[in-house]
């Protein structure tokens, strides 16, 4: 039953957005091309934004969402069906516990999104990235998926509890195989380093030809 409402949702807000908001994705061909589990890495400037990748992205994602946004029932029912999970849970406050119930997403073989960023952009261009995604991708193995998102942030600012009409642009970028980057003389900490410089590196390439 779960999994056919989240098929219900995700299709509804596909279509929806695809009419009001007129979304086109590019790229998907290259994230589909790697098997689960993937950890998908997308910039981060509106509450729009984990709603437009999880209904555009063909294959269920979880991740962990500010309890604020369940308080909005209709966005909290929209984000917890297209596999959102309250950051508030007790076994899931702090950096330890949500690093652990991730890393147990990848290894049951499920998606996995992220917004290195840690929170939301405040002029709509991308941010330093934490060294979260590169932890969980040295520890799991598991490739990353650059995504970027342009045009969420003039459609539903900081603030705003409305969605205007404006064009949405969904990109993913090359996947980034940790495997291919380290080496038995490589450190773990320097893989993390390495899998964020290239994450921020392609992020910004994606967001240079969205501009």
């Amino acid at each position: 039953m779960r999994v056919l409402f989240y098929w219900i949702v995700a299709f509804f807000f596909r279509i929806v957005m695809k009419v009001y908001n007129r979304v086109t994705v590019r790229g998907l061909d290259r994230a589909l091309a790697v098997a689960p589990p993937v950890i998908i890495a997308a910039n981060h400037c509106s509450n729009l934004d984990p709603i437009v990748i999880g209904a555009f992205f063909p294959r269920r994602l979880r991740y962990l969402a500010k309890s604020e946004l369940f308080r909005f029932l209709p966005l909290g029912l929209a984000i917890k069906a297209l596999g959102a999970v309250p950051a508030n849970r007790e076994d899931l406050q702090g950096s330890a516990g949500a690093v652990k119930f991730l890393i147990e997403r990848l290894q049951a073989g499920e998606d996995i999104l992220l917004f290195p960023e840690g929170q939301r952009s405040t002029d709509g261009r991308i941010q330093p990235l934490e060294q979260g995604v590169g932890l969980l991708a040295a520890r799991t193995g598991a490739p990353v998926i650059p995504a970027y998102i342009h045009g969420t942030f003039e459609a539903m600012p900081r603030g705003s509890r409305a969605c205007r009409p404006v064009k949405i642009f969904l990109s993913f970028g090359e996947p980034l195989h940790p495997a291919s980057l380290g080496s038995k003389e490589v450190s773990a900490k320097d893989l993390r380093r390495a899998v964020t410089d290239l994450l921020e590196a392609s992020l910004k390439e994606l967001e240079a030809v969205n501009l």
